[in-house]
């Protein structure tokens, strides 16, 4: 399961989706909005993304993790449009028959998704606003 959505991200469904009886492992990794960056008071965060490109690019990162480690299955879901403190933004679920393959792969996925995928985040604060760069 890969997707983009303007809806609040259910982790329910999500774990449905990878639960299987070949894993003896599910990580999880959700990414929130937090009030705060570089001590500055965050109000909300907008996602913009260019759904096709970025579902695409999810997929082949997902190609390349089940390449590299022994996933069962998957969930990668980004969130866009306006979120607020503590909303989901993001969730990389990855199911394997053993732990280390689930925790290194959940943390390649979310790595080489934030270094690639083309989705865009503006910070809004008080005071103004900034687009993070989020390709380095």
């Amino acid at each position: 399961m890969v997707a983009i959505t303007t809806e609040p991200i259910d982790m329910n469904a999500a774990y449905q989706h990878v639960s299987t009886g070949a894993a003896g492992a599910i990580t999880f990794f959700f990414g929130t909005v937090r009030d705060n960056t570089q001590n500055r008071p965050v109000e909300r965060l907008e996602y913009e993304a260019y759904d096709r490109m970025a579902v695409a690019k999810m997929q082949e990162i997902a190609d390349e993790a089940c390449q590299r480690w022994d996933i069962r299955n998957y969930a990668i879901i980004h969130r866009k449009g306006n979120l607020t403190i503590g909303d989901m933004a993001v969730l990389i679920a990855v199911a394997t028959p053993h732990r280390a393959d689930a925790f290194d792969a959940c943390r390649y996925i979310i790595d080489t998704l934030k270094q690639q995928v083309p989705i865009w985040k503006k910070e809004i604060f008080e005071d103004g606003q900034v687009w993070v760069d989020a390709h380095p």
